[in-house]
C-alpha cells in the first residue's frame, strides 16, 4: 500500500514523516521542479513529466499508474489529505478495513462548490464551456455507454475534488485507461496556449470532473473523509464569489485573447 503525497516542490512533511504508507511525489521533475532527495519523481520510467504545466497532479497519476506496483493506491497532495473524523491521516488499517466494505475513499463531496451553479454551469465559468462540450464529444465516440453519466453530472450541484482517490490499484488503473484516452484526446485538439495561465491547467480541471462521471457509470461503493488543508484556504475569496456571483468570471478572464486559432 501506497499513499502518494502530490507536490511540485519542496514542502513541510512533518504530518507524514514516520508513516512509511505516505510518499511524496514530485510532478513536473522535467521542467524544472525539485524537492528533497527522498521524493519520487514523475520523470523518471514511463511518464508525461514535460506535460505537468496543463495535467498537473495528473502527470504524478500518470506516473503511478505505468511505474507503481501496489495492491492499493492513495492520492493525497502536499496540501490536502484524507483525515478521519479526529483529523488524523488515515491510517493502514483504517484503509484496508474501507476498502473491505467500499470500493474507494474520497473527498467529501462540498455542498457550496458550485455556488449554486450546476457542474457544467461553473466549469464553463471558471474555465470554458466549449471545452465541456468537446469533452462531451469524445465521450460520444469513444465511449458513448458514458454519455448518460456525463449529462447527469452536468446538472450535478456538487461532485468529487482535488483528483483524490484511495482504492485497489486494479480498480484505480482501469480509470485511468479511460481517462487519460479522453485526455490525450482533448490535448490533441485544443492549444491551450490561447488561455491565460491559470486555464492552461485545463486537464487537471478536466479530470476532477471525469472522475465523477467514471464513478458514476461503474456504481461504485464509495466512502467519503474530510480532507485536511495545510495552510491558507483564501476563505475570504470563496465568500466574496458566493456572494457577488459572478465575482471570478469579471475578474480572471479564461483567455489571453479572444480567439480559438491553432
Amino acid at each position: 500500500m501506497k499513499v502518494y503525497v502530490i507536490t511540485h516542490k519542496k514542502f513541510d512533511d512533518n504530518l507524514i514523516k514516520g508513516n512509511d504508507i505516505y510518499q511524496p511525489l514530485l510532478v513536473g521533475a522535467s521542467n524544472g521542479n525539485f524537492g528533497e532527495i527522498n521524493y519520487l519523481k514523475d520523470n523518471q520510467g514511463k511518464n508525461i513529466s514535460n506535460k505537468n504545466h496543463s495535467f498537473c497532479e495528473l502527470t504524478g497519476i500518470y506516473w503511478v499508474w505505468n511505474n507503481e506496483d501496489n495492491d492499493i493506491v492513495g492520492i493525497d497532495h502536499y496540501r490536502r489529505y484524507f483525515v478521519n473524523d479526529s483529523g488524523s491521516l488515515l491510517s493502514k488499517e483504517e484503509i484496508e478495513n474501507n476498502l473491505k466494505k467500499y470500493d474507494a475513499i474520497l473527498p467529501q463531496k462540498d455542498p457550496d462548490a458550485f455556488f449554486g451553479k450546476t457542474a457544467a454551469q461553473y466549469f464553463g465559468d471558471r474555465h470554458d464551456p466549449l471545452i465541456w462540450t468537446l469533452c462531451r464529444d469524445i465521450i460520444k465516440e469513444k465511449y458513448p455507454e458514458y454519455i448518460v453519466d456525463f449529462d447527469w453530472y452536468s446538472y450535478q450541484d456538487a461532485g468529487y475534488s482535488y483528483n483524490m482517490i484511495i482504492a485497489k490499484q486494479q480498480l484505480i488503473n482501469k480509470y485511468n485507461s479511460w481517462l487519460f484516452n479522453i485526455l490525450f484526446e482533448l490535448d490533441k485538439k485544443v492549444n491551450l496556449k490561447n488561455y491565460t495561465k491559470y486555464n492552461q491547467r485545463m486537464w487537471g480541471f478536466v479530470s476532477e470532473r471525469l472522475i465523477n462521471v467514471w464513478i458514476h457509470h461503474q456504481k461504485l461503493a464509495v466512502v467519503e473523509y474530510p480532507i485536511k488543508f495545510i495552510g491558507k484556504q483564501k476563505k475570504v475569496k470563496k465568500l466574496i464569489r458566493k456572494i457577488i456571483g459572478n465575482y471570478w468570471k469579471k475578474t480572471h478572464p479564461i483567455f489571453k485573447e479572444q480567439t480559438y486559432e491553432k
